[in-house]
C-alpha cells in the first residue's frame, strides 16, 4: 500500500465527521503498511471539544499495541492538527505525520506554529501535501454549507 491509499482512508474517515455535521477531519495511524488506528472528529456528535479525529486514532493505535510508545508508527490526517493534538502526537511519539492540508488559524505543525520541530524529548517530522486539493475541497465545501 503507498501513501495515497492511507490519505484516501483518511478522507474515508471525514466524510463521517462531515455527515454528523462535524468539521469533516480524518485520520489514520499506520505501522508496517497496516492502520492500526482511524479517527474522525467528534466535536459536535459527542459535545466535547477533546473528540477530534487525531486523538480518537491515537487511542485506538495504542490500545492494539498496548502501549502509547508509537515510534515506528506515522500518522495522515486530512487538516493540520491543532496544539491539543500535535501536542497528543509529541506524546504518542508518532515518527511522521502527512498531512493533506494547513490549517493557517490553528495548526501547530508548521503553518501557524511548530510543536513537532521543538526541543521536546521527541520530535516528529512532517510532511504537507499528499491529496491536498481533495482534502481541502472537502473542507470548503462543509464551510460552504454551513454558512447557508
Amino acid at each position: 500500500m503507498n501513501r495515497k491509499f492511507f490519505m484516501e482512508e483518511a478522507l474515508k474517515l471525514a466524510e463521517i465527521s462531515y455527515k454528523n455535521k462535524d468539521i469533516p477531519v480524518g485520520a489514520v495511524v499506520v505501522l508496517n503498511n497496516e492502520i492500526i488506528g482511524r479517527g474522525y472528529n467528534r466535536k459536535e456528535l459527542l459535545k466535547d471539544a477533546s473528540e477530534h479525529a487525531e486523538i480518537m486514532a491515537l487511542k485506538e493505535a495504542s490500545k492494539k499495541l498496548k502501549s502509547y510508545h508509537l515510534e515506528e508508527c506515522e500518522m495522515y490526517v486530512t487538516l493540520e492538527p491543532c496544539a491539543m493534538c500535535a501536542g497528543a502526537i509529541v506524546n504518542f511519539r508518532l515518527k511522521k505525520i502527512h498531512i493533506g492540508t494547513e490549517n493557517p488559524r490553528f495548526g501547530c505543525c508548521g503553518s501557524n506554529l511548530n510543536l513537532l520541530s521543538h526541543n521536546f524529548n521527541h520530535k516528529t517530522d512532517v510532511e504537507f501535501g499528499l491529496l491536498k486539493e481533495q482534502c481541502s475541497k472537502i473542507l470548503s465545501n462543509f464551510f460552504e454549507e454551513l454558512r447557508k
